[in-house]
């Protein structure tokens, strides 16, 4: 059984940097009071949050941080299972995920998702689904039993009773008949495979026993053929190999060539430089009659001849520089056809490279011939592939036994999971407890002044009977109706659980149950379930304080004072 004892919060939805704390198992009944939006259920939250990190209301997680704080967002709940003494501390900003054992934090080396897995299977044994149907009935996102997938109805039966495991098993057998398929086709695969060289091989040692001489003959005609070959390539080496030499000795002047090339363009850029200094001068005597720094006048004599000079200077240089350019080109025209031949000297070497290659697989081509034709000669062959016919049979009998213990695997592995399925010992453990569920649904609605005959097939299909034999469905009763179904049905899950021993807790919250569906004959008859629930603690929140408050051990008021919801008191009756 899971004995919830306290949950406390702060920095959650519109609670501030105080926490929150309400002590889970101090009262039998509790009733939470206060205005819309002063904080009354964000216990739900708080509860859901904190074991399974989502919270019960619709709600984002960004949107579980207080707003106005924006931080340091905590929920804190602490139960025992046993001895076991269970505190779980989740949080927002910074993000916290811990669980306390008996005072000791539980490694956290592994991911969030495992870490969640191991609270929900190991520790609660009860996910978020299981929780919202046997320990909290909402009014505002709750999904009931009645409007689940008959898929999900039937997973939280099966989570109620216990037998969950059974499908666990199921999962587990299934992806074990896949392996074992799979293993029978490649068995099979290789079964065949083998049963084929096995006759591929006996063959073969066959046609060795009645064809040696012709293989012999054979092999030693392409021993014949590939020496042919072998020759022609050496030829061709021999072919490109000499003519490499003579186009290496056509550009035995490559250095040279390339040296007076760098040098030639060295000189021109100089040309090229002094023809724009002659160039400027001329301009500068030709543009000033006074000298820009001294401001002197420029003889127009020493300008004139100064201009003469430079530009014979300049005629001499472009002179110079045109037999340059012959030159040059010469020289580039040289390199065009050094690199000419160069290309065609790395064909060759390619040539000679590949038939160099083709060469040495001839010649272990060849090797491997001789090798064979002196086995064939000396008997040694035969002999070796008896060898591997042996080792083939003995790989396929190993192989047979295989598929024998295959077989022997998928049968018992079948038998079992038919025995697993739905269909199998789960519905028969259902189809035992099924009239119990029916009889305690039954006696909740009657309970609660409700007149129905209400029964769940083995598919958790309705069928509701009034005294009169009409037949009705969920969908067609008020919400008022549908709310003293949800109730009996939460109860019956919650009496089965406790039978089971399986997601047996002490506690039941309520939300809002009373203030919209429920009529007032149907509040008292189920006031008067809720006090006979004995060592249960059970929270109903609601709005009718004047109604409700006199009929519960105490009352835990909320309010909410500049825009933080706090707990204003807590009140017992006997106060």
């Amino acid at each position: 059984m899971i004995h919830f004892e306290k949950v406390r919060w702060r920095n959650f939805l519109s609670t501030g940097n105080q926490f929150t704390e309400i002590e889970l198992d101090r009262n039998s009944t509790t009733l939470i009071i206060g205005e819309n939006g002063a904080g009354k259920s964000t216990i739900l939250d708080a509860m859901c949050f904190g074991l399974f990190g989502k919270p019960f209301r619709n709600i984002n997680k960004p949107q579980l941080l207080n707003s106005v704080n924006a931080s340091s967002a905590v929920v804190e709940v602490e139960f025992r299972i046993g001895t076991k003494k269970v505190k779980v501390i989740r949080g927002i900003k910074p993000n916290i995920f811990e669980i306390h054992v008996n005072g000791k934090l539980y490694n956290q080396d592994a991911n969030s998702r495992d870490y969640q897995k191991y609270l929900e299977q190991q520790i609660l044994k009860l996910n978020y689904r299981s929780f919202t149907q046997v320990v909290i009935l909402g009014s505002s996102t709750f999904v009931p039993f009645m409007q689940l997938k008959s898929k999900h109805r039937r997973e939280v039966v099966e989570e109620i009773l216990d037998i969950q495991i059974f499908s666990l098993m199921n999962m587990l057998l299934k992806q074990q008949l896949k392996t074992i398929s799979d293993d029978m086709r490649e068995a099979d695969y290789k079964f065949n495979l083998t049963t084929e060289k096995v006759g591929l091989q006996e063959k073969y040692i066959d046609e060795m026993f009645m064809h040696k001489e012709n293989l012999i003959k054979e092999k030693t005609s392409l021993i014949g053929g590939n020496e042919e070959e072998i020759f022609k390539k050496n030829l061709d080496i021999k072919f490109y190999t000499t003519n490499n030499h003579e186009l290496l000795s056509y550009i035995a002047d490559t250095d040279k060539v390339n040296d007076k090339h760098t040098k030639l363009k060295d000189i021109q850029s100089q040309l090229k430089e002094k023809h724009r200094a002659h160039t400027k001068l001329v301009g500068f005597f030709e543009s000033n009659e006074d000298c820009p720094t001294c401001q002197q006048h420029i003889d127009e004599t020493f300008k004139s001849s100064m201009i003469d000079k430079k530009k014979g200077d300049a005629d001499n240089v472009t002179s110079g520089m045109e037999e340059l350019k012959e030159e040059l080109s010469k020289v580039t025209s040289r390199q065009k056809e050094i690199n000419d031949i160069a290309v065609k000297i790395r064909d060759n070497e390619v040539h000679i490279a590949k038939e160099n290659s083709s060469l040495i697989q001839l010649e272990k081509f060849n090797a491997t011939l001789q090798l064979e034709i002196d086995q064939l000669t000396s008997g040694e062959v035969n002999k070796s592939d008896h060898n591997e016919l042996k080792a083939l049979k003995e790989t396929l009998s190993g192989i047979d036994i295989q598929k024998s213990k295959l077989r022997e695997d998928q049968t018992y592995s079948e038998a079992a999971r038919s025995m697993l399925q739905d269909t199998g010992i789960k519905t028969k453990i259902i189809k035992q407890y099924l009239p119990i569920m029916n009889k305690l649904i039954n006696t909740y609605l009657t309970s609660m002044e409700f007149y129905v005959n209400f029964t769940l097939n083995d598919n958790f299909e309705e069928t509701i009977k009034s005294r009169y034999r009409d037949e009705f469905t969920y969908d067609s009763f008020s919400e008022g109706e549908k709310m003293r179904i949800d109730l009996a049905l939460l109860f019956t899950w919650r009496a089965v659980a406790k039978m089971k021993n399986s997601t047996n807790t002490n506690l039941l919250i309520l939300d809002e149950i009373f203030d919209s569906s429920m009529d007032s004959t149907g509040t008292d008859e189920f006031l008067k379930i809720l006090n006979t629930l004995g060592d249960e603690n059970v929270f109903v929140i609601s709005h009718k304080q004047d109604v409700l408050a006199d009929k519960f051990r105490s009352t835990i008021k909320f309010e909410k004072t500049k825009n933080f919801s706090h707990i204003m008191g807590e009140y017992n009756v006997t106060e």
